[in-house]
């Protein structure tokens, strides 16, 4: 079976994309907020205890992330006035309701990323699924206060029909299919994809290819520039992808604000959220 559940579309070929006040490039923070189920094992910093149960080495080092982490995070968007993009699993509404105030004291946005980062919908039937995605999508959007319009799996996984299943949750678009700088319309009426990132994301620079915090923000530097000549000639997006208990560890965290402090000195950028692209986007079909 070939893909589906989207056209090929070179980007030579697309008509100009358009920002908000003629912005080049739309940015987005995509804040990570998970919860790992304490008796599973997940993403490690050291393999070999991960297969134990409990592995106090590696939870407390994904625990780290709202103990800790994400509060020097809101410190650097609250000074730089940026807004986050938060990729929110539901489990965290029960056990870390202070994160869920302060986000919605700063009006982020709050997509849906599963239940937790330990459970991943392969191998669910439909119905299994349908029930675990209404849930997932009821809880966040109850403690949130927020209606959740966009998706991003754990770990980007989906099953076949996970697209499908969230429009009919009323959801509008997905995060998960990294495959284009710009927004893209998905086969499924009403579904689109909006730009998030594999490589320019935490886990695998510091995890997958043990970059140091220098190289970090020389990439983020690259990327922005290279993304940020293109939107001269038609609209690109740049998602910044984040994990508090990886970029925040405090011997790291000064070359995020340094890359940060970096892009918010530029014009024609539009500091927004993956909401607000979303329905950008949808509104130029």
């Amino acid at each position: 079976m070939d893909n589906t559940l989207y056209d090929y579309s070179p980007i030579v070929s697309r008509p100009k994309l358009t920002w908000p006040d003629g912005a080049r490039l739309a940015f987005y923070v995509g804040l990570n907020i998970e919860h790992y189920e304490i008796d599973k094992p997940s993403t490690s910093i050291f393999p070999g205890t991960a297969a134990l149960a409990p592995d106090p080495l590696n939870y407390g080092w994904r625990d780290y992330a709202l103990r800790v982490g994400i509060w020097r995070i809101i410190e650097t968007l609250d000074r730089l006035k940026l807004p986050a993009t938060v990729l929110l699993n539901s489990d965290c509404c029960r056990f870390h309701p202070q994160v869920i105030e302060a986000g919605r004291d700063r009006g982020w946005a709050w997509l849906a990323h599963g239940k937790n980062n330990s459970i991943f919908q392969a191998g669910m039937t439909v119905d299994e699924e349908r029930a675990y995605l209404t849930e997932v999508v009821g809880t966040i959007a109850e403690a949130t206060g927020q209606e959740v319009k966009g998706w991003l799996g754990p770990a980007l996984t989906e099953t076949f029909e996970t697209p499908r299943l969230l429009r009919e949750l009323g959801l509008t678009y997905l995060l998960d299919w990294c495959a284009d700088d710009q927004p893209f319309p998905l086969n499924i009426p009403g579904m689109i994809s909006v730009p998030y990132s594999i490589e320019l994301n935490d886990v695998t620079m510091f995890l997958g290819k043990s970059l140091s915090g220098e190289q970090f923000y020389q990439m983020v530097v690259d990327q922005f520039d290279q993304l940020y000549a293109d939107g001269e000639q038609t609209g690109r997006v740049m998602a910044l992808c984040l994990h508090p208990f990886i970029i925040s560890q405090p011997f790291r965290h000064k070359y995020l604000v340094k890359a940060l402090e970096y892009i918010a000195g530029h014009e024609g950028v539009w500091f927004t959220t993956a909401d607000d692209i979303a329905s950008h986007y949808a509104g130029l079909l």
